[in-house]
């Protein structure tokens, strides 16, 4: 592949700039920028689109030659304090990687017995989606459900939060609920809410089979539609003086019950 010098801050390079800040004209791209030798790998590894290699000019190390040899797309050599700037690191970077967006379709999550699909409704922060993906990924999840007006998943502090699981699990985005319960009633699954007043501790409830476990917003918990929608709503026992878990923490427990419990 052909590599492209870069040494200013020209257009192109404006353009994944806004990448990392604008969330518009991600979506607009369908594509946002990868930082960090781990995510870069996990997304190599699970076969997302590269659509470019942003390369620190000069001699690299055995694993950013490796990995561009092994995913060939466009190249861009560019200057160090550029790299810097990009990787959003004073040290800077010596790989970063423009990724395409998959689509967002429910079909590409299928919960299994035992290993629960995830919602997180109107998430406001995004490094709570990418710690609940951390999760799903190391507990045996299926996928994670994005509903709602939320943060972007795609935003650079959710990718790193979730250390690169986001490459290893589906992450779909829904505008409403209504979608998200046609799904998960055409796959069989049983709609599991958590909150602090659930009627059914989760301790030794059921998960064995399929099920999607509805986390809500962290601040106002999930939606009046939502808490109608799902077939029970489990709550985590509790002691101290907290009255509730962090969003991400709450669904990272029913996780662990889950995996626990197969």
């Amino acid at each position: 592949m052909r590599t492209t010098r870069v040494d200013r801050r020209n257009a192109t390079f404006q353009q994944w700039q806004a990448l990392l800040t604008n969330r518009t004209k991600r979506t607009r791209a369908g594509a946002f920028l990868v930082q960090g030798v781990r995510p870069i790998s996990l997304a190599v590894q699970h076969d997302w689109e590269i659509q470019a290699w942003l390369a620190l000019a000069g001699r690299r190390s055995d694993w950013a030659e490796a990995t561009m040899r092994d995913k060939p797309a466009p190249t861009y050599a560019l200057a160090p304090d550029l790299m810097a700037e990009l990787a959003e690191k004073e040290d800077g970077a010596e790989l970063l990687a423009l990724v395409g967006m998959p689509p967002d379709d429910l079909t590409r999550i299928t919960p299994e017995p035992g290993r629960p699909a995830l919602v997180f409704d109107r998430p406001s922060v995004p490094g709570n989606i990418g710690t609940l993906l951390r999760s799903a990924d190391a507990l045996g999840g299926s996928g994670l459900v994005i509903t709602g007006h939320a943060a972007d998943p795609y935003d650079p502090k959710a990718v790193r939060a979730s250390t690169g699981s986001m490459f290893a699990l589906p992450v779909v985005r829904a505008d409403s609920h209504a979608p998200v319960v046609d799904w998960a009633r055409a796959q069989g699954a049983t709609l599991l809410g958590t909150d602090e007043h659930g009627d059914h501790p989760l301790p030794g409830h059921d998960l064995s089979g399929r099920t999607v476990v509805v986390v809500g917003n962290e601040t106002r918990g999930m939606t009046a539609a939502w808490r109608d929608a799902c077939d029970a709503t489990l709550s985590i026992p509790m002691g101290g003086s907290a009255s509730s878990l962090n969003a991400a923490s709450a669904g990272t427990v029913v996780l662990y019950e889950a995996a626990r419990s197969r």
